[in-house]
């Protein structure tokens, strides 16, 4: 663990640069314009990063000791299905997660 003083000089560096980061945006940048090309690539930053976020939780699990197993890739597959086929993603989730708990329920 980090001690006190080196600690909380860590926490405030943090705190600095995530508010320099979004200083930038939105006190630099705010009132101006974006070019076109950069919109186009912002349109695109949920999705990529919603992948990185759920994709280690179905390939590695800590539950599972990081082994893959049958109920939580039956309900990613169930969830990008559904999400493709409906372009509704309330529907993808709540389909995916319910796909989870009965799949936990019945595989354990």
């Amino acid at each position: 663990m980090i001690e006190g003083a080196a600690l909380w000089l860590f926490i405030a560096v943090l705190g600095i640069g995530t508010f320099g980061l979004r200083f930038v945006f939105l006190g630099l940048v705010g009132d101006r314009a974006l070019p076109a090309w950069l919109l186009r690539h912002l349109r695109y930053t949920a999705v990529a990063v919603l992948p990185g976020l759920v994709a280690p939780l179905v390939v590695w699990p800590a539950a599972t000791g990081g082994a893959l197993d049958a109920p939580r890739m039956a309900a990613a597959l169930v969830t990008l299905t559904l999400g493709y086929a409906f372009r509704n993603v309330i529907l993808a989730i709540a389909a995916g997660a319910v796909t989870l708990f009965a799949g936990l329920a019945l595989l354990g």
